[in-house]
């Protein structure tokens, strides 16, 4: 039996090695597998596979016979040698495969339960800290989204990660996936780690959106956080907003506006109905009040940005006031009209009935 600490890692292998030496036989079925669950055992038990095969190759040189001998033994011993290691190094990596895939079924159970609230959140902080998570800390989600869904193994959630892991600390952030989206777990007093994910995954996902939930303390905190994001890039894609990364912070109006659906509806509905009896609907001065307001409420920059003439903007301007009885140049007025269509724009309208 060898000595040292690998020692019974390399149980029967000289005893082996000595009689194909003297015999010629190769190794034997039973004794190729007795190799690979030794090596199973030694990935199992945290062995790093170079040390074990230095071993291997120790302990061949320790048993190797003394004295010269003929060309066929030393070949027949040599072969033994790297039958040996190589069942031993096939065991170790069915080992350590396998527990990659245990640590990534454990990860990903761990992200489903921190992101849908699902866990005892004691339970939770506790199986947290093994991913680089202290969840009695404030911590904040970054959500990134592009035209295609984007996986775990994929190339853009890759490079993203290489390019997040490169600058900062990997103990304390979370990257993975969701539902084809990009998500990045950091303390929230640390923003900058989410500015950079941010950057990084916009320029990876071919000019994807990114939203940043605020930071918020406990448990219950990354959750909270990651709603904020979904709910940021859900607001930015009804209204249309060019901005790629988007602070939850600044979008807080959005939710409250949609939270009460039947009165924001009575409100679309009292304050632009009427614009549905204009000639080719109320499309066209729906988007003139929305390139008004998006650009200051400055005319000729609106007009640029619908192609029309300011003479034409003008024009739309003044129907919009016969028509709803409200005039976009009136302060009086202008609050609620632009309500209204923030309102309509969450709504869908009037693609979709009120």
């Amino acid at each position: 039996m060898a000595q040292g600490p690998y020692g019974r890692y390399l149980d029967g292998f000289p005893r082996a090695l000595a009689e194909v030496t003297a015999t010629g036989r190769r190794l034997s079925r039973e004794e190729l597998k007795t190799r690979r669950t030794l090596g199973e055992q030694a990935a199992e038990d945290g062995h790093g596979l170079r040390d074990l095969v230095v071993a291997h190759l120790a302990a061949a040189r320790a048993a190797w016979p003394a004295g010269p001998g003929s060309t066929e033994s030393t070949l027949a011993a040599l072969a033994a040698v790297e039958q040996a290691v190589d069942a031993f190094a096939e065991g170790y990596e069915r080992a350590q495969r396998l527990t990659v895939r245990r640590e990534e079924a454990a990860r990903r159970e761990f992200i489903d339960d921190l992101l849908y609230g699902r866990s005892d959140l004691g339970r939770l902080a506790e199986r947290a800290e093994r991913f680089g998570l202290r969840l009695s800390q404030a911590h904040a989600v970054a959500v990134a989204e592009g035209p295609t869904a984007y996986g775990e193994d994929g190339p853009t959630a890759r490079r993203v990660s290489a390019a997040v892991l490169a600058r900062y600390d990997s103990r304390n952030i979370l990257l993975t996936t969701k539902n084809g989206r990009l998500l990045c777990i950091a303390p929230g007093d640390e923003d900058e780690i989410l500015t950079h994910f941010a950057q990084q995954a916009h320029a990876a996902t071919d000019g994807g959106r990114i939203a940043i939930g605020r930071p918020r303390p406990g448990p219950g905190g990354v959750v909270q956080s990651y709603e904020e994001a979904l709910t940021a890039l859900e607001m930015a894609d009804r209204l249309n907003l060019p901005d790629p990364v988007l602070q939850a912070a600044d979008l807080l109006v959005y939710p409250v506006l949609a939270r009460d659906r039947q009165a924001m509806a009575d409100l679309v509905s009292h304050t632009l109905g009427p614009l549905t009896e204009a000639r080719g609907g109320a499309g066209p001065l729906l988007e003139t009040l929305t390139a008004y307001f998006d650009s200051g409420c400055i005319a000729a920059e609106a007009a640029r940005r619908l192609n029309l003439s300011v003479r034409a903007l003008t024009y739309r301007l003044e129907r919009i006031h016969h028509l709803t009885a409200a005039n976009p140049a009136d302060p009086a007025h202008r609050y609620t009209l632009q309500t209204a269509v923030i309102g309509a724009r969450l709504l869908d309208w009037p693609n979709r009935p009120l």
